[in-house]
């Protein structure tokens, strides 16, 4: 079984339902599934800490949820035309991982949802993206032959999918958003499961 990683962050909920569509396209796949795991919320020390599992929704990641999947699906609203802080404090996290290649050679996308239709959404995507190529990833974005890309007005782009959260559509995705959402999910897998038994050469 093919297993890929969805992680990601959400605070309102546009991010987490972005991140349920890629798990769709993972497991349109056969013989492939998804793994959805969230992050902790991080807040300065006068403030109390998060509860060590989340009451609802994906449980928190691992060092073992990444070092066990075949592919990899990164997640973050945008903050400032960056990932959000729990985000980025997480992949700083995984020196360790580093130090032993866990990710080299294994196919990784990222997906992001803005309040505003320019709220720097690609420059996001790329901040995502850095991590990954650090840990020898193989990063894998979103084609022009996926005609939602041409046609989206609202999120979606050739770095990864995206959600604009603004007005009435909140964490409400449309049909573009989603399609490209599962698109990410179906191409990560079905490259995870081409990659099977080659990761040594890649690394």
């Amino acid at each position: 079984m093919t297993r890929v990683l969805v992680l990601f962050y959400s605070r309102h909920g546009s991010t987490a339902a972005l991140a349920r569509q890629v798990a769709r396209g993972v497991a349109s796949v056969s013989g492939a599934e998804a793994v959805l795991r969230t992050v902790p919320p991080v807040a300065p020390e006068t403030r109390v800490a998060s509860p060590p599992e989340p009451e609802e929704g994906a449980p928190y990641a691992t060092p073992a949820d990444l070092r066990e999947c075949d592919g990899l699906a990164v997640g973050s609203p945008t903050r400032f035309g960056n990932m959000a802080a729990p985000m980025k404090y997480f992949l700083d996290g995984t020196s360790e991982l580093w130090l032993e290649g866990a990710l080299s050679g294994k196919p990784a996308g990222v997906f992001t949802s803005t309040s505003s239709q320019h709220g720097g959404q690609e420059s996001t995507l790329l901040t995502m993206m850095v991590p990954l190529l650090h840990h020898g990833a193989l990063v894998l974005g979103l084609p022009y032959t996926l005609q939602a890309l041409s046609d989206t007005r609202s999120g979606g782009t050739p770095y990864g999918p995206s959600h604009v959260a603004s007005g009435e559509a909140g964490h409400r995705l449309d049909e573009h958003e989603q399609s490209l959402a599962r698109a990410l999910g179906r191409r990560l897998a079905l490259a995870a499961g081409a990659l099977a038994g080659q990761r040594d050469g890649l690394r």
